[in-house]
């Protein structure tokens, strides 16, 4: 069985924000969902063909705020949807602490150029 996905979706989270489970699922989450809604307005193509696929999403490691930062520039140059989540800082992190970036949903072969190097979390 293939798990090839024309589209797919990439969340990096930071590993050196020590953050519980429950907080790290939750930025994920929200990494996903404004990513996928910034696709949605930019480039409802990739977007639909990502919701028919069955909405591929893979979780990746990021082992600081700067790499965060490039890879959202990268993903910006390449012209790809993506959305970096700043924490309020309400539970276990000061606030405005940037936490996560999702980028697409866009074509995987695009995606995989900015964060095919990332190890799965």
């Amino acid at each position: 069985m293939s798990l090839e996905f024309e589209f797919k979706q990439v969340m990096a989270i930071r590993t050196d924000l020590a953050m519980g489970k429950g907080k790290l699922a939750a930025q994920v989450a929200h990494a996903a969902v404004a990513s996928a809604k910034e696709a949605e307005r930019r480039n409802p193509k990739w977007f639909n063909g990502w919701w028919r696929e069955g909405q591929a999403k893979i979780v990746v490691k990021a082992g600081s705020e700067s790499e965060l930062t490039e890879l959202k520039r990268a993903a910006e140059e390449m012209g790809l949807p993506n959305a970096l989540v700043t924490d309020r800082g309400l539970t276990q992190i000061a606030p405005n602490t940037i936490t996560c970036l999702g980028i697409g949903p866009a074509p995987a072969r695009l995606v995989d150029q900015i964060t095919g190097k990332l190890k799965l979390l």
